[in-house]
């Protein structure tokens, strides 16, 4: 019997993992939303010694990479996003049963969305963490920043854990 082309080709569902993504881009958004609605640029209010809720915009990538380009750049790292969370949800779709591997690619999905729509929205991303000591910043971030970090590493955790297995 012939497989329909609509059934996934590993075992697993490749919904929960849309829905772990999805889970990301709303908590994403609503935190941007209430700092977008509490705080102007560059206000902040102290938590600890080490740590503070601020308002920063980030035009740019990572660590502000390409921040002061000129306005091109929006427009690359937005077709980056999409083309990324193109290729991870047609990799999603392929592979829903290697959870280790679903999750990672999920987690930088729901993150690579939420950074999209901000920049979309609004032209520059909305980052509120802000880690310091002794008077250094790490660059702010936010949750979608986060997940794409949790799911790098846990991608990075993927393949030493494959590499180990196939020994």
């Amino acid at each position: 019997m012939a497989r329909s082309s609509f059934a996934p080709r590993a075992a697993g569902s490749f919904w929960p993992w849309i829905g772990w993504a999805l889970f990301i881009l709303i908590v994403d958004q609503l935190t941007k939303t209430l700092i977008l609605g509490a705080y102007r640029l560059g206000d902040a209010t102290p938590i600890t010694s080490f740590f503070s809720i601020v308002r920063a915009h980030n035009t740019g990538a990572a660590f502000s990479f390409l921040a002061q380009a000129g306005g091109w750049q929006r427009w690359l790292f937005t077709g980056f996003g999409v083309a990324a969370a193109l290729f991870i949800v047609w990799q999603l779709r392929a592979h829903p049963g290697q959870r280790l591997f679903a999750f990672s690619l999920s987690s930088i999905l729901g993150g690579a969305v939420g950074n999209v729509v901000d920049r979309l929205l609004h032209g520059y991303v909305v980052d509120f963490l802000d880690f310091h000591w002794a008077g250094s910043h790490f660059p702010a971030f936010n949750v979608a920043d986060s997940a794409i970090t949790l799911g790098a590493v846990c991608l990075v955790l993927d393949e030493l854990l494959r590499v180990r297995r196939s020994r």
